[in-house]
């Protein structure tokens, strides 16, 4: 019989929601020895807090997330809120002993990511940073075919993270739903939001970067701001375009923004190497696109990797080849490697170590765009 381990969630907006449907999940398909249980549920508003608590089936609810520390049933913490409340809820989650569950990025800058670092790996404790794109099976079989040497050396590395939902200077700043363009919540626009993704699968699959040069934009400079009800300056980047150098000597090149209309959540990434290009669209996400140049010429092109068979990553617990999985599976896969190594005292990429570097990068983003120069990435 599995050993339960009680949940408290901080949080109940989208990301909550894709952490408690994992939670509810996992043990349906994976092996894990570890039943999460649902026990406290954190929000600020209580009938929103005591309605998704009756929705996902957490035992209580509360307005105060030090009640979730303080509950000494409570295991493993799960961080879903604006940036700036990760460091002083990760901090006070490790001094009590608790696992941590963190949602991207870690920290509003690499200062505040290091505190964190420090007290998790002070106190001993499990932590993991959701970058949940990771564990998409097209993406991790990606990493696969670079650590088999598939590409042979690596040239370039290319990503892009497009929307358009904030193009209209009628949406506001701030609050439940618009928290995300309040530099004071989120810390910075597109750079900790989207590229922060991009940046964290390039480092999985490509190694360091050691240099970054950098531009940014904000479009629309002034936006009513929710809470205040006042027309407030913009703080964060609506959109930013950066260049960098990776350890291994690849060149890469990265893109966001939330002005490309008709783009709602395009993520891609291609990778080229000298015997093998790669490439992956989040908006067919099952798909891996394939190049290998050592085909003979006369079939030799791009070609589609369905990513439904059983050998291939996650997808043996799943249904038959040919049918498909989608971006809720992410968290579960998530949750199923978080659970397991939990059990048998193993850390879980990426950790708060390894989110902190990613956050590094987007430092250096920041600041080669606010003087124009090229920023070497703290290591």
């Amino acid at each position: 019989m599995n050993k339960k381990i009680k949940v408290g969630m901080i949080g109940y907006g989208f990301m909550a929601r894709t952490h408690s449907n994992a939670y509810c999940q996992v043990n349906h398909f994976f092996d894990v020895p570890l039943t999460p249980s649902l026990q406290m549920v954190c929000g600020l508003e209580k009938d929103k807090a005591e309605a998704f608590a009756r929705r996902w089936g957490y035992a209580s609810w509360t307005t105060d997330w030090r009640k979730v520390i303080e509950d000494d049933t409570i295991e493993l913490v799960d961080i879903c809120v604006p940036n700036n409340l990760h460091a002083e809820i990760a901090l006070a989650a490790a001094k009590a002993g608790k696992a941590i569950l963190c949602e991207k990025p870690l920290a509003l800058n690499g200062a505040q990511a290091l505190e964190m670092v420090q007290a998790v790996e002070k106190a001993k404790v499990a932590n993991l940073v959701s970058f949940n794109y990771r564990r998409v099976p097209a993406v991790t079989l990606a990493k696969q075919f670079i650590d088999q040497g598939r590409l042979g050396r690596i040239f370039h590395y290319r990503a892009n993270f497009l929307q358009d939902w904030t193009i209209s200077a009628d949406v506001p700043q701030g609050g439940d739903a618009t928290w995300r363009l309040d530099a004071k919540a989120a810390g910075s626009g597109v750079t900790g939001d989207l590229l922060a993704h991009c940046i964290d699968a390039a480092l999985w699959h490509n190694g360091p970067i050691q240099s970054v040069c950098a531009m940014t934009e904000t479009f629309v400079k002034q936006r009513l701001h929710a809470e205040t009800g006042k027309v407030e300056p913009v703080g964060i980047d609506d959109a930013c375009t950066f260049l960098c150098r990776f350890q291994n000597g690849s060149l890469g090149n990265f893109e966001s923004t939330r002005y490309a209309r008709g783009h709602k959540a395009l993520y891609t990434f291609e990778i080229n190497g000298e015997h093998a290009s790669i490439g992956w669209d989040l908006h067919d996400l099952h798909r891996l696109s394939y190049f290998d140049h050592r085909d003979e010429s006369i079939t030799r092109g791009w070609r589609s990797i369905h990513v439904t068979d059983g050998d291939m990553p996650y997808m043996g617990r799943w249904w038959v080849p040919g049918l498909q999985i989608g971006y809720e599976h992410s968290f579960i896969h998530q949750a199923a490697d978080f659970l397991g190594n939990l059990a048998q005292g193993k850390p879980t990429s990426p950790t708060f170590r390894e989110a902190m570097a990613t956050q590094r990068v987007c430092d250096a983003v920041l600041a080669s765009a606010k003087d124009g120069t090229w920023q070497t990435v703290a290591s």
